[in-house]
């Protein structure tokens, strides 16, 4: 197995996430990733948890004991209860992509690979499980859930009725006799060497056995065995499975490649001014899976030195930075003289021979980078505040503040020392007394007030007729998989961008037949 990690493009997560993507299974490298994908297996795992852990502070939504009669839930509680269903069907989902190519590895390897093989599988089965019993238990508390679980959730492309099926995925009796039997194959293969995700694999089945008094199916290993060659290890949900096997068909087509074109990218930089936002997309990575929405991640796009100079040599700005105590200074004299060391940063040179043009919160933090590898990517979109230069030179002065910061892997927007991609420019942006600046949307998703990167194309989209509207639309650039390339599309494809499924490509080839 190849396995790229990209810690890079994140956009929008709730707990500690390490960021893969599986490119192409090739057994005889499984134990050079190994390690990474025990990550990425406890990175879905610790967000079922805290999904499972928040549910509690909410007694409102999720009491306690169960409750005889519907309770109406507030607007409020019904987005809440929403977001908490979708982050936890996200790590279903999540789960299900690792189960999924792992079951496939198993059935076509032998040796240590195959004992490796089972143990990502098997870590990723009981996590589900466990999991999937706690969150149901906490949910049949409250009846109204039953109506709101069971709507469909085009955003990460789940059907109506997905919650009464999660509860007959798991509280069937044939689920407990599959644990039971791939239990006995975990605890055999485990005798001669030391096994992958010991630890949670341990806690997790023994809090499963303690849940069911450990009567399970009474199997000897040789029918566990043959019970696991004869049916395969799980069913997954229609269209998780279809995920799973066509993100490995995809990995094998363009393992690093990206659709937008270095000329698309050269024609970009054209048209983009200090302060745009961009939204961006790259298909078929695991990222994309626990973040709420078609588009994951948003950067501030800076420009260049020269281009800034010159677009901000206006009368306003300079008396605006004139009131900050500069006299006669530039916006680049200013961040040269009070951010000296971003400021050295931004002129670094890239790897990628591209110019500084851009800022954005990743994994390493917040990081100047150039626009051919930030919008080196699948879909790319730019919108632009229609504020006035000066609020634009504060929000780039802000983000050369936050520059050097890390990444905020507790999704916190209360706090400035760490931040998310989302924040970085959500706090850019944000008004003050004396200056305009944009008003975002913030969600409250499992006890954190965040603003996913999809909002931005929600918010354009909604506001578009009005007199109101924030932004004005730039460009955008669309992917088409099976053409694999990106084409220019408009404003009115990317208003509906936003309510795309998250694997709208697999979606759409569906719906056209798989052709």
């Amino acid at each position: 197995m190849i396995l790229e990690n990209h810690t890079g493009r994140i956009g929008f997560q709730l707990t500690p996430v390490v960021i893969f993507i599986l490119f192409l299974l090739v057994p005889q490298q499984v134990m050079a990733v190994a390690d990474a994908d025990v990550r990425a297996i406890k990175a879905a795992r610790q967000g079922m948890i805290a999904v499972v852990s928040y549910m509690p502070s909410r007694a409102d939504i999720f009491p306690p004991v169960k409750t005889k009669e519907k309770r109406i839930l507030s607007r409020a509680q019904r987005q809440t209860a929403l977001l908490t269903w979708k982050r936890f069907m996200d790590q279903v989902l999540a789960l299900d992509l690792f189960a999924g190519n792992y079951a496939q590895e198993y059935e076509n390897t032998e040796g240590e690979t195959k004992k490796q093989a089972f143990d990502l599988f098997y870590g990723a089965f009981v996590a589900q499980y466990l999991y999937a019993m706690d969150f149901i238990s906490l949910a049949e508390n409250n009846p109204a859930l039953h109506i709101v679980f069971n709507e469909p959730v085009p955003e990460i492309g789940l059907p109506e009725n997905t919650y009464a099926d999660l509860k007959f995925r798991f509280l069937n009796v044939m689920r407990g006799a599959e644990f039971a039997r791939l239990h006995l194959i975990y605890a055999y293969y485990s005798g001669d060497r030391q096994p992958l995700l010991a630890e949670e694999i341990g806690a997790d089945s023994q809090a499963i056995w303690k849940a069911g008094q450990g009567r399970g199916p009474q199997m000897t290993l040789e029918n566990a065995m043959q019970i696991v060659q004869d049916t395969g290890f799980t069913a997954w949900f229609p269209l998780q499975k279809q995920v799973s096997e066509m993100m490995g068909d995809t990995k094998v087509w363009r393992p690093g490649k990206t659709l937008i074109s270095k000329k698309q990218i050269s024609d970009m930089i054209k048209s983009l001014e200090p302060g745009d936002v961009l939204l961006e997309r790259r298909e078929w990575y695991l990222s994309n899976i626990g973040m709420p929405g078609f588009w994951p991640h948003v950067a501030l796009y800076i420009g260049t030195p020269a281009q800034r100079k010159e677009y901000f040599d206006t009368a306003e700005v300079k008396q605006w930075l004139q009131g900050l105590g500069h006299e006669n200074a530039s916006l680049e004299e200013y961040l040269q003289a009070v951010y000296p060391e971003a400021y050295r940063l931004s002129e670094a040179k890239q790897n990628d021979a591209g110019q500084v043009r851009v800022i954005e919160a990743k994994g390493e933090g917040v990081i100047f980078t150039s626009l051919e590898y930030s919008a080196g990517a699948d879909s790319v979109a730019a919108i632009r505040p229609r504020l006035s230069k000066v609020a634009k030179a504060r929000a780039i002065i802000r983000a050369f503040h936050y520059s050097g910061r890390p990444y905020d892997f507790n999704f916190d927007f209360l706090t400035d020392a760490e931040l998310v991609c989302t924040e970085l420019v959500y706090k850019a942006y944000e008004s003050s007394k004396d200056i305009k600046g944009l008003h975002l949307p913030v969600a409250t998703i499992v006890g954190r007030e965040v603003t996913p990167a999809n909002y931005f194309a929600k918010l354009f989209d909604e506001e578009f007729t009005t007199h109101s509207r924030q932004f004005d639309f730039v460009l955008f650039y669309d992917a088409d998989e099976r053409e694999q390339k990106a084409f220019a599309a408009d404003a009115d494809a990317f208003r509906q961008s936003w309510k795309r499924p998250k694997w709208h490509i697999l979606v759409k080839d569906t719906e056209d037949g798989g052709n």
